[in-house]
């Protein structure tokens, strides 16, 4: 069974772009019901089909399954939209390596970084360009901002 933790930040600054670079996704939703969402995504040349829970705190259940590219690119016309689009940058920071989604399009402005954890009440040192948790506010989770992208808010 596969399990995510994660906790969710708003980013203060741009410094992580010099940290690590950056890769573009484009996601889609075949499903994006509370009880479970089944997303489609691209990251440069490789794809992935990912079924997750409902989210209880800051866990869920999470499988993901590489799938060929080109399946893909098919599936995401078969989406909810508008699809996400951003781009990840990866950056190390003690013992964590965190995600940070530059959102484009209707979520333009909204940058998100998220890091993985391996217990909900593990410790995590933030750097300083992360600013306020946002982690159980469900306005920011990718499958939400389709419905009401950050734009409108």
């Amino acid at each position: 069974m596969g399990k995510e933790i994660e906790r969710k930040f708003l980013v203060k600054d741009d410094r992580y772009r010099r940290l690590g670079e950056g890769v573009l996704f484009r996601q889609g939703y075949l499903n994006s019901a509370k009880e479970r969402v089944v997303r489609v995504r691209t990251m440069g040349d490789a794809a992935a089909l990912t079924v997750k829970g409902v989210t209880v705190g800051a866990t869920r259940l999470e499988f993901e399954y590489a799938i060929p590219l080109a399946d893909a690119r098919q599936l995401l016309d078969l989406c909810e939209q508008p699809l996400i689009e951003k781009t990840r940058y990866k950056v190390a920071a003690g013992d964590l390596v965190w995600e940070i989604d530059e959102f484009q399009g209707a979520n333009e402005g909204l940058v998100v970084a998220e890091c993985e954890l391996e217990a909900e009440d593990q410790q995590v040192a933030l750097p300083d360009w992360v600013g306020l948790e946002v982690t159980g506010d469900p306005r920011y989770f990718n499958s939400n901002l389709i419905a009401k992208p950050f734009t409108t808010w």
